[in-house]
């Protein structure tokens, strides 16, 4: 008995799937890094040029502070298949004008039919369940991760280093 016991826990442990590896363990903490754009403008005003090169790319700017601002794009790669991008830009002031930091998160939705039947209940009678289906359709939430690609937050900066001329003199 105690070989089967200890065969049917090796056969359940390789039932199950493996966990993936913490995302923390893959954390470099560099200082070289894409989420960062220096420039000698002050930083509520790259602030201000970062809002119009969101603008400038259909991004609905949601949130926006002197040193902060929040915009989001809606995108349909496939039929029942959406995605969010969010991006955040930050910007602080330094002693030779401004750093802004940026962030964007990517939230997949997919959308997932679910069957309903319909059920009558009549006192003193009892209960019937009737045939009637009902499909509802809703978008569910699949995944959501930070965008970590370095090309795509150097296409966002040079689109504000392009803008920075916009500023009043």
């Amino acid at each position: 008995t105690a070989v089967l016991v200890t065969l049917a826990v090796v056969l359940a442990g390789a039932c199950a799937s493996p966990k993936p590896a913490p995302a923390w363990r893959a954390e470099a903490f560099s200082e070289e890094s894409p989420f960062e754009y220096r420039t000698p403008v002050a930083a509520g005003d790259l602030c201000a040029v970062g809002q119009r090169a969101l603008l400038s790319q259909g991004y609905q700017v949601e949130a926006t502070q002197p040193q902060a601002v929040r915009g989001r794009k809606f995108f349909q790669p496939a039929p029942g298949h959406h995605m969010e991008l969010n991006i955040s830009l930050v910007c602080l002031p330094t002693p030779a004008g401004a750093v802004l930091y940026a962030n964007a998160l990517q939230t997949r939705y997919e959308l997932k039919t679910s069957t309903t039947s319909a059920g009558v209940s009549v006192a003193g009678m009892g209960s019937i369940s009737l045939p009637w289906m009902s499909d509802k359709d809703s978008l569910v939430k699949v995944g959501e991760e930070t965008v970590a690609d370095p090309e795509f937050y150097s296409r966002l900066f040079a689109l504000i280093s392009a803008m920075e001329h916009m500023l009043p003199e």
